[in-house]
């Protein structure tokens, strides 16, 4: 299989898991019995997993030595580029500044894959204008991303969140999206328009509003597909029904993407070699969302 991109990866979804026993161990940590995505979980119930995999990445020595390892990785499975997102904020337990977490990402991955930044919903868009300000100056730190879901109970919505995009555009970072992942299209049409999103996270249930659909098309939005993790969250039916195969008919730039090669035991090579079995793929469109990949990916000069 050719070269690929893996553009959704997020560190504290992706460690080995020889590493995650081995930290566990070494900091007196239990291991859950449920460790793994299952098939048709809520988001919630998935989101819920991190809580063992961040508490063996409250140091800077353990998130660089993580970062190091998910570039070898993906290299020996023939990703030829690579972007990492994780939320930094979601490290400091230990009393650890956002900028020594951030550069502990930076020394792991070496400048071999790019470092996206994730805000959470419902987090204060203060903090996630700071991240921007941190990564100002930090060309290593490629984008910006919000991340999980939003709730009723959170203060600040999607559009809360418009400043400190429109920052990281003025600073030349890239911005992406979880959007839609199983939720209404209308969060895609929020990212774009007011958060100037250039890529969407999982966007499921973009067909569903030919306005959502009309503004990808126009303004070249790119889908980050990550099929087995929307079947573990329970936002497809099946493997098979995932709407890629449809999106690329449709001249949607979609790629494919892990999202977390530890909690759903994937790879970017099982991910696309099975991508094959979704209703209206075949290796042209394969190759195509490839090519889609390998094309998307955010850079900073």
């Amino acid at each position: 299989m050719q070269n690929r991109a893996d553009l959704h990866r997020h560190l504290d979804g992706s460690l080995r898991e020889s590493t995650a026993m081995e930290l566990a161990t070494e900091l007196n940590i239990s291991v859950p019995k449920n460790l793994y995505f299952k098939p048709h979980m809520d988001l919630g119930t998935a989101l819920s997993h991190f809580e063992f995999t961040l508490s063996l990445l409250q140091n800077t020595k353990n998130i660089a030595r993580v970062g190091k390892e998910i570039c070898e990785d993906a290299n020996a499975d023939g990703v030829e580029l690579l972007e990492i997102r994780f939320g930094p904020h979601l490290h400091q337990r230990e009393g650890l500044r956002l900028e020594e977490i951030i550069d502990a990402a930076l020394e792991g991955v070496d400048g071999k894959a790019g470092l996206i930044l994730c805000g959470l919903y419902g987090d204060d868009p203060k903090l996630i204008k700071s991240f921007v300000e941190i990564a100002k100056d930090r060309l290593g730190v490629v984008g910006l991303d919000l991340a999980g879901g939003p709730d009723s109970s959170q203060e600040f919505k999607l559009e809360d969140y418009s400043e400190a995009f429109s920052l990281a555009a003025e600073y030349g970072m890239g911005r992406t999206v979880h959007a839609s992942e199983g939720r209404s299209p209308e969060e895609i049409i929020t990212a774009v328009t007011k958060l100037q999103a250039q890529r969407i996270g999982h966007g499921v249930t973009l067909l569903e509003n030919p306005k959502a659909l009309e503004l990808v098309l126009e303004n070249d939005i790119v889908i980050e597909a990550c099929p087995t993790s929307n079947l573990q969250c329970g936002v497809i039916p099946s493997f098979q029904e995932h709407p890629i195969g449809k999106w690329l008919d449709l001249g949607v730039k979609a790629c494919l993407n892990t999202d977390n090669t530890f909690f759903s035991q994937v790879s970017s090579s099982s991910e696309h070699q099975n991508a094959l079995s979704i209703n209206g793929m075949d290796e042209q469109k394969l190759s195509k969302a490839i090519e889609n990949g390998l094309a998307a990916g955010f850079t900073r000069r």
